[in-house]
């Protein structure tokens, strides 16, 4: 494929220096198109901040699309709702809270809200529930601020040989982790009362002789301390986090790479724009079809754009969904058929142990502190990472949530159904061998975990084990398949993927967020140096 210059890029995307969005007329002569930017960027999760900050760092002008809204921190501490007061804010669209799922399994009645652009959105399909994020920010908005980074053999495991590890790690992470601001829980906050959770299972988990080791989180400490003061309002230490932080302590995308993006003058962040049709046209050119909503989705006005570039960050879901639904329509003919197969849930499974000493629930976070690991798991391995345990779900004062990962084939697969214009997710019963396995490994682990720690007066348990649940959603448009190495979309110039969507179902036992980026950063570095994009 015929590479194109950074100075041919550099001198094409000149054309929005007369403002960010032009006519196309004035760009292509006669030619009536809608209006034209260089490139433009759907999504605003950790693939599409990263895109926005490297293209505007380059001189290229471009518009962010996001289908959620802007979620500044107010200084009345009330910009997110919380766990024990669920509102529209916490939902996407959706008159049933986030966590309805684990609230009727415990028994309780699932909170009903207002239908509103909030910042989470369950998406339900066969076999699997997916949570994902909505705003300005992406997930970041709604995830545990986790930043961690795979141990080199589980990262050589799932990728394919083509992205170095050495890189990554000496390049990559790095400059990821220094623009999220990432950095462990200091000793003196996890000293304290409310990180008891954080202390009994790290306990627990070396009794049980696992692996762990602290991890990273996008939080501002500092903001902690002074929760802890009593100077900001309770956010991190009530052990808020899935509809956001109202103290601030999370430094979400929209105040990290969003921010320095924004402040080039050469990025515009475009909230509650839903992209609902993306195709080729002519020139090399695509156009992007989006419906402008109000806060409570009320449709306002459908606005198409036109680029030369087009990065699809919309998470492994939507990035997915748009392709797939593009090649069923004949929008993006030339699509691999592989699009929308080999999606994995990052070997996801959710679950709650109880019978152990007091754990004080309900607070400490965003979520667990380390990372434990089991490593010579005769199933597989298996990590586990604690989740803070909402308070109104906080039925036993021992009870322990993680969020633990596996390493299951990607077996999932996203597919569209012409008779109702939707676009499904399948993934596969719990006894199906491609992910039975790992099934099977992740219950080792808990009762290896039980087992050490009985005793004592104590009979630790597991009250509930959920492998159809997870958070991070991996795949669709996998390297080597639909998309290059550095995520250029296969027989489809000037169009990538930078987020999720790329990764082969699984990120080797760790939280997606830092692998994202990191990869992102590597795909942007090398889009836009001296042998091209295209």
């Amino acid at each position: 494929m015929k590479q194109m210059s950074r100075r041919s890029f550099l001198q094409q995307s000149a054309a929005g220096s007369a403002g960010l969005v032009l006519s196309a007329a004035r760009v292509h002569g006669s030619t009536r198109l809608p209006d034209f930017v260089p490139a433009v960027v759907i999504g605003s999760g950790y693939g599409g901040a990263v895109a926005a900050l490297r293209l505007a760092n380059a001189g290229v002008h471009t518009v962010v699309l996001e289908r959620g809204r802007r979620w500044p921190i107010r200084p009345d501490g009330d910009t997110f709702a919380t766990f024990e007061r669920p509102d529209g804010r916490a939902a996407w669209l959706s008159p049933l809270s986030p966590v309805a799922i684990i609230e009727q399994q415990l028994g309780l009645p699932p909170a009903r809200l207002d239908v509103f652009a909030g910042v989470l959105e369950g998406v339900v399909g066969d076999g699997i529930k997916v949570a994902v994020g909505a705003g300005v920010g992406g997930g970041s908005l709604v995830n545990n601020a986790i930043t961690v980074q795979p141990r080199r053999e589980l990262f050589e495991r799932v990728f394919p040989r083509a992205i170095d590890f050495d890189e990554m790690d000496a390049v990559y992470y790095p400059r990821a982790r220094e623009i999220l601001g990432v950095a462990p829980v200091p000793s003196d906050i996890l000293a304290t009362p409310f990180f008891q959770s954080t202390r009994v299972n790290l306990a627990q988990a070396e009794r049980a002789g696992l692996a762990t080791r602290l991890v990273d989180l996008a939080v501002d400490w500092e903001i902690v301390r002074q929760e802890i003061a009593g100077t900001r309002r309770p956010s991190v230490i009530a052990g808020q986090s899935w509809y956001g932080l109202n103290s601030g302590a999370k430094l979400s995308l929209d105040r990290t790479y969003l921010a320095l993006a924004e402040r080039t003058g050469r990025v515009e962040v475009l909230p509650l724009h839903v992209v609902h049709r993306i195709r080729e046209a002519r020139h090399g050119l695509y156009i992007v079809s989006t419906n402008r909503i109000t806060d409570d989705g009320t449709f306002v006005a459908t606005r198409e754009l036109t680029c030369r570039h087009l990065f699809l960050a919309a998470g492994s879901i939507g990035t997915t969904k748009l392709l797939v639904r593009s090649k069923a329509a004949g929008d993006l003919p030339r699509l691999s058929h592989g699009v929308g197969r080999h999606w994995g849930n990052n070997g996801d499974f959710a679950a709650v142990r109880a019978g152990g000493p007091d754990t004080n629930p309900g607070t400490g976070g965003p979520a667990g502190h380390f990372l434990a690991e089991d490593l010579e798991n005769p199933d597989g391995p298996v990590s586990l990472i604690e989740l803070v345990t909402p308070r109104h779900l906080a039925l036993a004062p021992s009870l322990i949530t993680y969020i633990g990962m596996a390493t299951p084939r990607p077996a999932g697969e996203l597919t569209y159904d012409p008779l109702t214009d939707s676009v499904s997710l399948r993934w596969p019963a719990p006894d199906d061998p491609t992910i039975a396995p790992s099934i099977a490994a992740s219950t080792r682990t808990l009762d290896r975990l039980n087992s050490a720690n009985t005793g004592g007066g104590f009979s630790p348990f597991t009250a509930l084990f959920d492998p159809a649940l997870t958070a991070h959603p991996l795949g669709g448009a996998v390297i080597g398949r639909v998309c290059d190495r550095f995520g250029r979309v296969k027989r489809c110039r000037g169009l990538y993927v930078v987020d999720g969507a790329l990764i082969p179902g699984s990120t080797g036992l760790v939280n997606p967020a830092l692998t994202i980026a990191a990869l992102a950063e590597r795909s942007m570095e090398h889009l836009l140096d001296e042998d091209g994009i295209g």
